[in-house]
Parts: structure tokens; C-alpha cells; sequence
């Protein structure tokens, strides 16, 4: 069961852990891509999405995280999971050596997706986040859920169109 986002929050103590599974999708790549977020904590669930009609699956997966994180109070922490070791290993490893070389990669080339990355360490800053990587397209309940919310996200882009 699915919930309102101002009922999720209610029901939401300030401490409490919130488990987020995060997935992006494009159909091409580049092409028609989608994001999607499914949120839980205890039996309370939430979800959401989105997409862009020209974009890349690396950019879905961080969108994905960035618009799920934006939704959780401060006060609470966040497990947040994804498939993405490009997401995971960004935010946890290479963002501090960006950052300090200016915005650009060992090889002296621009980050690329600088726009999501920013906006994603700005919400590592007030969040806490532990961040959790799992195999996609492996049976993990959240992952799969998450990823079907994406690839029906790339349909509503095409559809828009």
C-alpha cells in the first residue's frame, strides 16, 4: 500500500530510519529515461517518479536520489539503495577529489552531470545517509520495485511526447 507523501511524513518519527530504494532507466542512451524511489519505514511506504524525454541512465539513477532525499526531514536518517555503483562510488568516493580539483576527473576532463552531483553533496551535507549498493535485476524486493517505477516513468516520457 502506497502513501500520500504528507501521510507518509506524518506517520514519520524524527529519528527514525527511512529505507529508500533508488533506480533509474533509459530506453537509449542517450534516450527517454526515468527515475524512480520507493520509500519505507516499518509498514509505512511511499513512492515517486519522473523522467526526462532526452537524458541518460546515469542521470535518472541520481535524480533518483536526489528528488528521494530532498523529501526527508533533516532529523531523520536514510539508507538509501541503489544499483548504481557509478551513484554509490560518486558520492561516497570521488565527489571530495572533484570538489578539490576544481570539478574535473584524474583524466582533466570535466565531471560529467556536475549539476546532479552538486546538488547531491549539497543533501549529503544536512542528511545522514548510508549509502547501500545491490546487485539490480536480483530479486531484491525495493531494487525491483524501484526499477519498475522507472521503466513505467520512460513510458509516461514517451506518452508526453
Amino acid at each position: 500500500m502506497s502513501q500520500k507523501i504528507e501521510e507518509f511524513l506524518k506517520l514519520l518519527p524524527p529519528q527514525a530510519e527511512v529505507e529508500i530504494f533508488t533506480d533509474g532507466a533509459c530506453s537509449g542512451n542517450p534516450g527517454p529515461g526515468g527515475w524512480g524511489a520507493f520509500f519505507r519505514y516499518e509498514n509505512h511506504e511511499f513512492e515517486i517518479s519522473g523522467g526526462h524525454i532526452q537524458t541518460t541512465n546515469n542521470r535518472m539513477e541520481m535524480q533518483a536520489a536526489v528528488s528521494s532525499i530532498a523529501y526527508i526531514p533533516t532529523t531523520n536518517p536514510i539508507i538509501l539503495i541503489t544499483d548504481s555503483q557509478y551513484l554509490k562510488n560518486g558520492i561516497t568516493l570521488w565527489v571530495k577529489g572533484w570538489k578539490k580539483n576544481g570539478w574535473v576527473t584524474a583524466d582533466k576532463k570535466p565531471v560529467k552531470n556536475r549539476d546532479l552531483w552538486e546538488r547531491l553533496d549539497e543533501l549529503t551535507q544536512v542528511h545522514t545517509i548510508e549509502w547501500k549498493w545491490v546487485l539490480g535485476h536480483s530479486g531484491n524486493p525495493g531494487n525491483e520495485r524501484a526499477d519498475t517505477l522507472a521503466r513505467k516513468a520512460i513510458i509516461a516520457q514517451r506518452m508526453a511526447v
